[in-house]
């Protein structure tokens, strides 16, 4: 039976870039909310040789990602996972992008561990904005996290309360991106240890700001991050799937539990060598 690679958002960006870099021998299945994007991604892939189908799905929906895992399910033995579909603060409210980048990362693995043996991966795409405060303040909302598994709406209601209070709306999608992608490494290092004792390997990885379509939407107030990079540069969407392909690779078995860093060093800049902590919650209006 053959095996195949899952990739959510993967008509376009890093996603489509990932599926790229899998191996040949493995059936792809990219998925995203547009038809047409979907087919002239399978188009592109074809061409090199690749072995595609793709289904629209709304990872922000259970039963859509349900329907995906078992529709990947009946074309061989799914062995590794990218869940690269998500939103940026200059795309949505702050609701909408709790929903698709925290509860999407909860259904994607609840529903596609179903179907997963020893030996395969899921990869939860996070951001470097999973860093954009200190640590020790991202553990207050930890509580708050474990409220995914038990009560969704309880969940979103919580932190909806905290962006609620920002006046801003881009600082306010902005305050619900951080934490949904910070939840994003929670969760997936929360699943690494659930499905760890079944040879399941899950891991997140956290790009820095990249030139994709969505990338480019956030340069106005997300660009200084790439100024503090040690390259002080964006990345490339071909950067960014070489190196998700590579931590999804069966290869890199003892990659797991943790998130994976892959921002030219704007993290560290922002945090010592070319920025301050303060810049970063000054520009998301929590200082003054």
């Amino acid at each position: 039976m053959a095996n195949v690679c899952v990739i959510t958002g993967g008509g376009s960006g890093m996603g489509l870039s990932a599926a790229k870099f899998m191996d040949k021998e493995k059936i792809i299945v990219i998925s995203g909310r547009t038809e047409s994007k979907l087919e002239k991604a399978c188009e592109e892939l074809r061409k090199e040789g690749h072995t595609v189908h793709y289904k629209t799905c709304d990872t922000s929906k259970r039963e859509s990602v349900r329907e995906l895992a078992e529709y990947a399910n009946s074309l061989g033995t799914i062995t590794n996972v990218i869940n690269c579909a998500g939103m940026s603060p200059s795309m949505t409210n702050p609701e909408t992008i709790l929903r698709i980048n925290a509860l999407g990362t909860v259904f994607v693995n609840q529903e596609f561990q179903k179907f997963m043996g020893a030996g395969s991966v899921i990869v939860d795409i996070a951001s470097n904005s999973a860093y954009a405060m200190p640590a020790t303040l991202f553990k207050m909302f930890h509580p708050v996290y474990k409220l995914a598994d038990i009560d969704e709406d309880k969940f979103l209601q919580r932190i909806l309360l905290i962006t609620g209070k920002i006046k801003n709306d881009y600082m306010a999608s902005g305050m619900a991106y951080t934490l949904s992608k910070n939840f994003t490494t929670w969760y997936a290092a929360k699943t690494a240890f659930d499905l760890g004792d079944r040879g399941i390997r899950v891991c997140s990885l956290s790009p820095g700001l990249v030139s994709t379509d969505m990338g480019n939407q956030e340069i106005e107030h997300g660009g200084t991050m790439a100024k503090v990079a040690c390259e002080r540069r964006m990345g490339t969407p071909d950067e960014l799937g070489y190196a998700i392909a590579t931590v999804a690779d069966e290869r890199n078995g003892y990659l797991a539990g943790v998130d994976v860093l892959v921002d030219g060093g704007s993290t560290r800049g922002n945090a010592e060598f070319r920025k301050s902590w303060k810049n970063t919650l000054e520009m998301m209006g929590l200082v003054s």
